[in-house]
């Protein structure tokens, strides 16, 4: 049970910064040692990697626009390191395990990254930087804090995860209808006809 729920917060979390998961769960095992997690994650190699990808996705992430186009490209990318973490969360267990957490890691990634993916857009509508910084900034945290909660109590960081992915498909769930009114009421508007 707690590999399951392991494999959901660190899928959410993968879903907001992917690169972050792994140097958490890296840096956990590093240092603490953490049967839970697979000695793979916390290779030089891969630890070097993850720091120089988050490195670039700290700062991609606070640009307005940047941002979205990051996004857009991670739109295979934190959902397929969701699912591959999952995988590896499983560890030599039966490939029905394997399969299982596998989606569940995948799957939470991919709905947490549409809510980040499209927060991001509504938020890239407001003309000033802040906004931007401040999303992403949150983010950081929030996924820093359920990934590290993870390592030591999963079923609690599976909650905290749970809890903020349905509040983030909420918030999502009333932007769209928001935009999708405003995009109606611009729609509507018929171009008044020249004179002559």
């Amino acid at each position: 049970m707690d590999g399951l729920a392991l494999a959901f917060s660190s899928g959410w979390a993968s879903g907001i910064n992917a690169y972050l998961v792994v140097l958490v769960l890296g840096v956990a095992d590093r240092v603490g040692d953490v049967a839970q997690i697979p000695d793979a994650l916390g290779r030089g190699d891969v630890l070097a990697v993850a720091g120089f990808l988050y490195a670039m996705e700290f700062v991609a992430d606070k640009i307005p626009y940047i941002d979205s186009t990051w996004d857009a490209v991670s739109t295979a990318i934190r959902p397929t390191a969701g699912a591959v973490i999952g995988v590896l969360l499983a560890g030599d267990a039966s490939s029905l395990d394997q399969a299982v957490l596998g989606v569940v890691g995948g799957g939470t990634a991919l709905a947490s990254h549409s809510v980040k993916a499209g927060s991001r857009l509504a938020i890239n509508a407001s003309p000033e930087p802040v906004t931007n910084i401040v999303a992403s900034l949150t983010e950081d945290v929030a996924v820093l804090a359920v990934v590290a909660l993870a390592v030591q109590y999963p079923r609690a960081a599976a909650a905290v995860a749970a809890v903020l992915l349905v509040f983030g498909l909420v918030i999502l769930y009333f932007a769209a209808k928001l935009v999708r009114r405003g995009w109606r009421r611009w729609k509507g508007r018929s171009p008044t006809p020249a004179p002559g």
